[in-house]
């Protein structure tokens, strides 16, 4: 698999869209990032998992996936190796990242793209005047 496999898979799930952050590809469900393309230079996608699925990845496939490092891996970011991984695992890893998001979306209450806290678009926040 590579890059373009990637985001054709991520692309075919409902709801998908592909977005940018900070730079990197990002595909994201109801505004929310699911999968990125973030270490597309050093041969990986990125699936953003619980650390349990994440465990339960590599513990099954662990020349194919591997945690992200630091605090991004261990709260369940986790590498597919690109060259590594077959159609139908890969496509298996992004519906599972992909699920997880629109789940936490559907949890939360908020309508896909609100932001809490953030004005909505069209409309200035208020703000009071000091005397």
């Amino acid at each position: 698999m590579n890059p373009k496999d990637f985001r054709r898979i991520a692309l075919s799930l409902e709801g998908a869209e592909e977005g940018s952050h900070m730079g990197a590809i990002d595909f994201r469900v109801g505004e929310r990032i699911f999968a990125t393309l973030a270490a597309e230079k050093q041969g990986y996608g990125n699936l953003m998992l619980t650390p349990e699925q994440q465990a339960a990845f590599v513990a099954d496939l662990p020349d194919v996936f591997l945690p992200v490092h630091g605090g991004w891996g261990r709260n369940g970011a986790t590498h597919v190796r690109l060259a590594a991984v077959s159609a139908d695992v890969l496509e298996g890893a992004l519906r599972t990242a992909w699920k997880l998001r629109v789940e936490k979306n559907t949890k939360s209450g908020k309508k896909p793209g609100s932001r809490a806290g953030w004005p909505q678009k069209g409309k200035a926040k208020r703000t009071r005047r000091r005397k």
